[in-house]
Formats: structure tokens, C-alpha cells, sequence
């Protein structure tokens, strides 16, 4: 003990200048403490950073001068910068032999480095070999390292060593000892199974801090399992008695409060042993009582005590006496004028609340004077302790008062949490129907989309469901109620989302029902909503459905039905959207207008929102049309899960036939040499000559069967020349350049963005401060709290949960077997926003202009003959007597779509494809080019064949599917790329 005090005298004398530290040292601090700014500040760290930098560099550092550095390099550290430059000084510094320089560079390492620095594995040598020194200060510094950096891996290196010093002479080690084992469990609880006993055996140390440090790992174990430590609950009172008869040393007390974190620790394992335990709480009862004798409230460590106290009655069994102490000290806490302790005050007797209800009416006026103070830390306790006493006699009160408060603060998070609060306490406890479904609304109303989708949805079907067995003139008028106050509240402006579709559903499926409203109101009324909100697709949807709904109900009733024209407008907008889900809804709705009464009613049955509805999930009605195309010849059906192995073993194939066709002698004989035909090639200079050699010029027949000649012999006996690269890796050139052996195609995943394809890239709370003043005492009660608390405490105080709305009402008895029959019959809409591209025709080619498709093939292009510029252009166009093309010359994609006529019949197109490879991702948007291997050529297939002049039925076409899409065409012969991109 005298070494550790004299080595704090010398870190004392540090900071005044002792052990040689210079002027720069301490003029670094200072002018660290009286920076201004955080700019000024990181000045100076940036500018002592250069300066060791540059001096950690030199090989000959006093040891003295090297200590100083590393100290720096803590405040760069501590400060936020990088100093990494310098980790591996402060890691050699653990190295060395003083005592003074060992401790500083275990300090400085446990604050630079992390369990899985790379630098860690040079220190777990040392600390081995620190672990078995004879200088029980040696030892505690690496015990401090083991608990700072050691891993999971680096456990089994050290753990003999720390489980051998738990029996250590000095209490100081056996202290860090446990804390070091205690972090080795939280690493690698099964690394050190086996050596949980030895927690217990520390728990009676004679040292009052080794058994402080021990009731640390013991609580977690305990929280873990409970039951294996029931046997030491004797133990744990007999320590905690000890602590409270104050017969530990002096030097453990704390504000006269003795040990008081030890009593802590204790409470809160205790609470835990004896949660629903008779017998093991009969054993607690008499030293929590003796504690809240003997602490002294008038200190903050007291009152922590006594507020554990409290939490440890209120787990264990109950008893009358505990429960009345608790009770007089949520008292105390409650009339304190400290914010902190009415804090306490509240979580102690929400607590308490659920022992003993009657609690909370002897401390009512207090808890309403919470409810109103300033504090909004205090307020939000007090709604949370509020939320726990709600029952069906005080829930209209406590809700309206969590709506005021929802609607008063700005925070999003806590204004999320009341609104959810608020549904539940609506749902468990409403009184009726009605009062559920106008609370609903203001929460709505007021928290906005912050409400869960999920309340939206219990809504609707409460409303549906009704009242359950009290008949329908309740749920009529119910139902009659809801629509009234929705078309009173449809015309504020700014409605949340989820809100509007319950709107929408609850006008569409009884905005008629009473008779009290016309169709063409409520349909004028759903119109507003959809153009209102045209920018959301949800609601958009919930208007459509509704107004079919609405049509719907007066066919069945036998009534004339008259679109209004807003209504027609939004059809017919709603036909032409871009999203299919408001186009299929749009579209159905037409087709209901069209329909009689009895198919009416067989699609949209009323008042059916209750039925189940039967999902044949296997789709059994296709098994005789499945059945039918196997047996002529269909392939079956292959789960997504197996078509990733089945095309792993097709390539596996494929390359183990590759290879053995490359590898493999052939015995086919050659095909009979052809004359050659004169051919108009330039003259070669001699020294080209030299190096090239003719080679024939590969020829295939434009049709659409795949060429069977020779490829090294053209039908025509063309000729030209070639390098030699028969054999040759080619090593230049595009990735996707395929050799003539193989022509490998590449499809890239493209999609359309404003008629134009594109490729893919995919393919690849604070509040503000408040000033508090004492609160002095009222000599009377306002009648307003009287009433307020009579409100909140008052009536029965048995809790009376309100049933599931999922059980109000089972499926009545008119909407027997006959709808159900015809329900699965039906062909409904849609009631959420999902596409059902399955019930739609498929989208217009906006691309297709009717021309007839011309299948052909094109010579194949060897790269590496265009690189060398030894191509005779002639050579490509050959094959169709057609003028030359510039091989750099781009395709005119503009006049595809202007009725231009080309020349020829779309070979110079063809040829442009294959000199200019760049133009076939442009161009892939207008025809489909796809390049297929076999026998070394390359078909080029759905290429538009373009005849001469315009087109006057395609000009037609064109212009309609245009129109539809939102185009204004510019022209007769519209051009869709101008029209779309201006």
C-alpha cells in the first residue's frame, strides 16, 4: 500500500514538472485548457501530431523523453485524432523492466488498441510473463490488460494464470482476478464453464472488495438461472445484514451510508431469488424492512437505496408491512419539490400499483400535480404510470388526456409511442362502438401516418363486424354514425393515408346503406378524394373500389345508375395510368356498369365483408390442363429451388463435352476444295506479303436454316487476307469479342425508361431548459382536481378488459351457404393496391410497327481483322448489291420511327451491325438482336424489314397507342422519340 501511495505521489509531481517533464509538455496542456474553439484545439493537436511524428523517429529516445511522448499520445488520443503512428512504442513500452514506464505502456495500450488489433498478439507474451511476476503492481497492470484486451482466442493463453492468482496474498489481485475472470465468461461463457465455482468460493472472501467484485458476475449468472443459486439466498442476507449493522471498515462508506452500492447489488440479486418464492422471501422480510428504518433520506445515496428497497418488495412475495413501508416512502418522494425524486416517486408506484391497486388513491392529488408539471420528463412518467392504473372506468379520461398531450409535442419517436398507447387502451377498455371509433379518428386526425396500418385495418373491421349479438339496428346505426362524422371530416385537408382508406371503404360499403345519402353524393365525394390525392396510388385505389361499390349496390337495388362525368374522367385517366393495379380497378369498374342486376350481385354481395373467402393455394382447378400438356409433350414444371443445380450440372456437361471434342481426334473427311473465283483484291506490297497469307473468306447463304459448308470456303471462293491466328490466345480487344470457334452471346438485362431501353446496372429530443421554482403548498383543493382525480381513481378498482374485436361478431346467419356459393364464384376486385397482371392483356409494343420480320444471318467479322485495318469493306457488303457504308457511320435511329425509307431491303442496317458492334445496345430498344453460337457464324434475328414511303394504317396505329400513353404527336406520321423527349 505505501508503494501505491508513493507512485501517486509521482504521478501527482508529473503534472507539476516532476520526473524531468519540459516546458513543451506543459505548454501543451495548457494551451490545450484554454483553447476557445474546437478549430484552435484541433490547431494544436494537428501541430503536435507533426512535431512526434518527427521525433518518434529518431532511434535514441531517453526512456524519460519516450514516456513523455507516449503521454502525449494519450491526449492526442483522448482528443479524437489518429496518433497510430505511435501504438507500436507504447506496445514496446509494456516491455520494459521499470515499473513506472510498464504501467504507463499498459495504460496507453489499453486505451489505443482493441480486442482485435492486429498489435495484440505482441503483447500476450507479456502478459504471461507479467502475470507470474513477484511485484504484485506488475501483475495488476496486466490483469487491467486481460480485462481491456483479450479475445475469445487469446482466453485459453491467459486463463491458468488468472485462475491461479484468485488465491493470491494480496486482495488487490484476487479483486482484478475475478474481474478479469468475470470478462473471460462474457467473452466465452463456455470457455470457463467449469470455473464458476470458484465465483462462489470468492463470495466469502474476508475482503469486503473481492466479495463486492464477485456479486457483479454472480448477478448475471443468477439472471441467467435462477434456480441453480437458490441455496445462496441465506448467504446474501447474512451479508447484507452485515453491511446495514455497518460492521464493514470506515473506508467503505460512502456519505455515512455504509457500502451503499454493495446494498445495491444485493437488493437487486435478492429481487431476483425471491420473485414468486415464499420461502425464500420469508427469509429477506426482516433486513429490507431494517434497511428502511435505517436509511437517511436526506441524502441522494439514501434515497437510492430505499428506491431499490421499493423495487426489491415489489418482486418478491408480497407482504402486507414491506408493502405499507414502500408506501410511506413513494410517499416522501412524491411531496419532495426535487423533480428527481417525483420521478422515483412515479416508477416506484407504477410498481407497487400492480400488488396493490388501493396505492394509488392515497396519492391521486399528487400524481395529478405530476400529470400538469412543466417537466416533460416527469409528464411522460406519469402518463406511463397512468397507462398501468387505465380501467373501463377512467380509460375516456386518460385517453383524452394522452391525446391533449400527443397533440401538444413535436417529437415523431414519443408521438408514435402515445398514439400506439392510446389504440390499445381503446381497444381493451372502451366503453361502446362508438366512443372506440371517434377516438380513433382524433388519433388519426392528429398523429397522422405515425399510426400503425394494423389500426386502420382493426377499424374497418369493427365497423363490419358490429356489436356482435345485439342485433342490427345497433350496427346500423354504428354504421350510419361512422359515415356521418367520415364525410364531415373527408374535406380537412392534409388526411393521412391509412385514414383515407378507411374512409373510402367505410363510404363505399355503406354510404347508401341508410338511405340517407344519394349515390351521386357519395361517388362526388370519392371523386374529390382520388383528384385531392392523385399523387397516392393507395388511396386513388380505395376511391375506385368504393365507387364500385357504390354503382354496384344501386344496380342491386334495382335503381338507374348515373356516372357522374367527373367519375367518367377518372376512368378514364385511371385507364391509361402507368400503374396496372389503378388500371385493372379502372377497368372492372367499366365493366360492372355494364353488367345486369343478378351479375351484380353475384360479384359484389352486400354487407359480405365479414365472409371468409377460400384460397385454393395449390391451384387444383389447372391440374387437368397441366395434365393435358405433359401428355402432348409439355415439360414439366421445375421448382425455383432446383433450377440452380440442375443448370450447375447442364454446364458441367456442356464443358466436359467441350473438352472432349477439343481434345479428340476427327475422322469425318474434308469436304472437296471449290474453284476459286476471281475476286477483287487490292495488291499487297512485298513486305506485307512476307508476313500474311490468303486466307478464304467465310460465306453463308441469307436464309433462315443454319449454313452446313465449310467454313474456310466460301461458296463464291472469295478471298482475302489474314494474319495467321490459328492457335494464338487472343490477349486484345473488348471482353465480349468471341473467336470463330465459338460465338458466346451476351444478354444484358435492360429495361425501359420513357420508351428507350437502358441497361441495367443491377446486373452487375431534446426539450428546453426549464427553470423551476419551489412549489408551495395550496391551503385548499380546486374542485377541478377533485373531479379530475374522482375520474381517474375513482369506481371500481377491479381491472374490466374489453373482449377482442376479432370476436364481436361471428358471421351472420343471412349470409349463409347460397352467398358463400356465389362468393367463390365471383370475380371480385381488388381490395388492397397489388397488380394482377395475370387479369390484363398484355402491353402494346409500342415498338412493333407491323412490318414484316426478316430472319437472316451475316458473315462473321473477325475483330483483330478491323484492328490491323487489313478488312476489304467491299468484302462485307458483298453479299447484296448495295453501296458501301462508312464503317464509322452510326445507324440514323430517328429514321426508323419517321417513316423514312432505306434502300435495299434492311441489309445496310444488317451491315451496320456487324461493323459496329457499339450500336447494338443503342439499337436494342428498336429490334431485338440476339447473337447465337453454331458452326462460327452469328444470326441476327427480329430485324424490322422497312418498305418505301409511309404507312398510313401504321401512322394510325401508332398515333393511337401514343394518345393513350399521354403523347401529343406533333406530326400525322408521329415520331415517338421526339414526341416523348421533346
Amino acid at each position: 500500500m505505501e508503494q501505491l501511495k508513493t507512485i501517486g505521489r509521482e504521478l501527482a509531481m508529473g503534472s507539476q514538472g516532476g520526473f524531468g517533464q519540459s516546458k513543451e509538455f506543459l505548454d501543451l496542456i495548457k494551451s490545450i485548457g484554454e483553447a476557445r474553439s474546437k478549430a484552435e484545439e484541433e490547431r494544436i493537436i494537428i501541430h503536435e501530431m507533426e512535431t512526434l511524428k518527427r521525433r518518434l523517429t529518431d532511434p535514441d529516445i531517453p526512456k524519460r523523453k519516450m514516456k513523455e511522448y507516449i503521454i502525449r499520445l494519450v491526449y492526442v488520443e483522448m482528443l479524437g485524432h489518429d496518433p497510430s503512428f505511435g501504438y507500436i512504442h507504447a506496445v514496446k513500452m509494456t516491455h520494459d523492466d521499470n515499473l513506472l514506464l510498464k504501467r504507463t505502456g499498459y495504460l496507453a495500450v489499453t486505451l489505443f488498441l482493441h480486442e482485435d488489433h492486429d498489435l495484440i498478439i505482441l503483447i500476450v507474451n507479456t502478459i504471461q510473463k507479467d502475470l507470474k511476476s513477484d511485484n504484485y503492481l506488475v501483475v495488476c497492470a496486466a490483469l487491467n490488460a486481460v480485462c481491456r484486451l483479450i479475445n475469445e482466442e487469446t482466453i485459453p493463453a491467459v486463463l491458468p494464470q488468472v485462475v491461479e492468482l484468485l488465491g493470491h496474498s494480496k486482495e488487490a489481485v484476487r479483486k482484478k482476478a475475478i474481474m478479469a475472470l468475470h470478462r473471460c465468461h462474457q467473452k466465452s461463457p463456455s470457455s470457463i464453464s467449469h470455473l464458476l465455482s470458484n465465483f462462489r468460493k470468492r463470495l466469502c472472501d474476508n475482503d469486503p472488495g473481492v466479495m463486492g467484485a464477485t456479486l457483479c458476475p454472480l448477478f448475471e449468472l443468477i439472471t441467467t438461472d435462477v434456480n441453480s443459486y437458490k441455496d445462496l439466498v441465506v448467504s446474501f442476507v447474512s451479508i447484507l445484514k452485515q453491511v446495514a449493522d455497518r460492521r464493514l471498515p470506515k473506508n467503505y462508506e460512502y456519505h455515512q451510508m455504509p457500502a451503499p452500492f454493495i446494498q445495491i447489488k444485493l437488493l437487486k440479486i435478492l429481487a431476483l431469488l425471491g420473485a414468486g418464492d415464499k420461502q425464500a422471501s420469508e427469509h429477506m422480510y426482516t433486513v429490507v424492512g431494517d434497511i428502511f428504518k435505517k436509511c437517511d433520506p436526506l441524502s441522494n445515496i439514501g434515497n437510492a437505496v430505499l428506491y431499490q428497497s421499493i423495487c426489491c418488495v415489489s418482486s418478491i412475495y408480497p407482504n402486507p408491512k414491506l408493502l405499507e413501508a414502500a408506501a410511506d416512502v413513494i410517499s416522501r418522494f412524491l411531496k419532495s419539490d426535487s423533480h428527481n425524486l417525483k420521478y422515483m416517486g412515479i416508477d416506484a408506484l407504477g410498481r407497487l400499483i400492480k400488488l396493490s391497486p388501493d396505492i394509488a388513491e392515497q396519492h391521486q392529488l399528487a400524481v395529478i400535480d405530476c400529470m400538469e408539471d412543466p417537466d416533460d420528463t416527469l409528464k411522460r412518467k406519469t402518463f406511463e404510470l397512468l397507462y398501468t392504473m387505465t380501467k373501463s372506468t377512467n380509460v375516456e379520461v386518460i385517453v383524452n388526456r394522452m391525446i391533449e398531450y400527443m397533440i401538444s409535442i413535436t417529437d415523431h419517436h414519443y408521438k408514435t409511442y402515445i398514439a400506439s398507447r392510446c389504440v390499445k387502451l381503446a381497444e381493451e377498455f372502451a366503453p361502446n362502438n362508438h366512443w372506440f371509433i371517434q377516438t380513433i379518428n382524433k388519433v388519426f386526425e392528429h398523429a397522422g401516418d405515425l399510426v400503425n396500418i394494423k389500426v386502420a385495418h382493426d377499424l374497418m373491421r369493427l365497423i363490419a363486424e358490429g356489436f356482435g349479438d345485439d342485433g342490427d339496428t345497433v350496427d346500423n346505426q354504428l354504421r350510419s354514425s361512422a359515415v356521418e362524422s367520415y364525410l364531415r371530416i373527408i374535406g380537412n385537408p392534409k388526411l393521412p393515408s391509412a385514414f383515407l382508406q378507411v374512409i373510402c371503404w367505410v363510404l363505399g360499403e355503406y354510404g347508401t346503406a341508410d338511405g340517407k345519402y344519394s349515390a351521386s353524393y357519395i361517388a362526388g365525394k370519392l371523386c374529390d378524394v382520388a383528384e385531392a390525392y392523385s399523387n397516392d396510388e393507395s388511396v386513388k385505389a380505395y376511391a375506385v373500389t368504393a365507387l364500385m361499390k357504390v354503382y354496384a349496390f344501386e344496380k342491386m337495388s334495382g335503381r338507374r345508375v348515373d356516372v357522374l362525368p367527373e367519375c367518367q374522367s377518372l376512368i378514364e385517366e385511371l385507364s391509361a395510368s402507368h400503374s396496372t393495379d389503378l388500371q385493372q380497378r379502372a377497368y372492372e369498374l367499366q365493366a360492372t356498369l355494364g353488367l345486369d342486376a343478378q351479375a351484380v350481385e353475384n360479384i359484389m354481395p352486400a354487407d359480405a365483408s365479414c365472409e371468409d373467402i377460400e384460397i385454393d393455394k395449390d391451384l387444383s382447378f389447372l391440374n387437368n390442363y397441366v395434365q393435358q400438356s405433359l401428355e402432348n409433350g409439355a415439360q414439366p414444371y421445375i421448382p425455383e429451388s432446383q433450377r440452380s443445380r440442375m443448370d450447375d450440372i447442364s454446364a458441367i456437361k456442356s464443358l466436359d463435352q467441350r473438352e472432349v471434342v477439343s481434345h479428340s481426334l476427327r475422322f469425318e473427311a474434308y469436304d472437296l476444295p471449290r474453284p476459286p473465283v476471281p475476286s477483287s483484291v487490292p495488291p499487297i506490297s512485298p513486305a506485307v506479303s512476307a508476313e500474311l497469307v490468303p486466307v478464304p473468306e467465310p460465306y453463308h447463304p441469307r436464309e433462315t436454316y443454319q449454313s452446313t459448308s465449310d467454313p474456310s470456303v466460301s461458296d463464291d471462293g472469295l478471298t482475302r487476307v489474314q494474319l495467321r491466328l490459328d492457335g494464338v490466345q487472343k490477349k486484345w480487344g473488348r471482353p465480349t469479342y468471341s473467336s470463330s470457334g465459338s460465338s458466346v452471346s451476351t444478354s444484358t438485362p435492360q429495361k425501359a425508361v420513357n420508351g428507350v431501353s437502358q441497361v441495367d446496372s443491377t446486373s452487375s429530443v431534446s426539450s428546453k431548459p426549464t427553470t423551476y421554482n419551489s412549489r408551495t403548498s395550496e391551503p385548499e383543493i380546486s374542485q377541478e382536481k377533485q373531479k379530475l382525480a374522482a375520474s381517474l381513481f375513482g369506481g371500481s378498482s377491479k381491472t374490466e378488459r374489453r373482449a377482442p374485436s376479432a370476436a364481436h361478431k361471428a358471421t351472420k346467419a343471412h349470409h349463409g351457404a347460397d352467398k358463400l356459393h356465389a362468393a367463390k364464384k365471383a370475380v371480385t376486385s381488388t381490395e388492397v393496391a397489388v397488380p394482377k397482371a395475370s387479369h390484363q392483356p398484355p402491353p402494346p409494343d409500342l415498338l412493333d410497327l407491323g412490318e414484316p420480320v426478316v430472319t437472316s444471318s451475316t458473315p462473321f467479322v473477325d475483330p483483330f481483322k478491323q484492328l490491323e485495318g487489313l478488312l476489304d469493306e467491299s468484302q462485307v457488303s458483298s453479299t447484296v448489291n448495295s453501296k458501301p457504308v462508312e464503317p464509322n457511320k452510326s445507324p440514323d435511329l430517328m429514321a426508323l420511327y419517321s417513316g423514312t425509307a432505306m434502300s435495299g431491303q434492311g441489309s445496310n442496317f444488317m451491315d451496320l451491325l456487324s461493323s459496329n458492334k457499339d450500336d447494338l445496345n443503342l439499337s436494342s430498344g428498336l429490334s431485338k438482336v440476339t447473337a447465337k453460337t453454331g458452326q462460327g457464324e452469328t444470326i441476327v434475328s427480329n430485324l424490322t424489314q422497312f418498305s418505301k414511303g409511309p404507312d398510313a394504317k401504321a401512322s394510325l396505329e401508332k398515333d393511337a397507342v401514343v394518345r393513350q400513353m399521354g403523347v401529343t404527336p406533333t406530326s400525322p406520321n408521329p415520331n415517338l422519340f421526339k414526341d416523348l423527349l421533346g
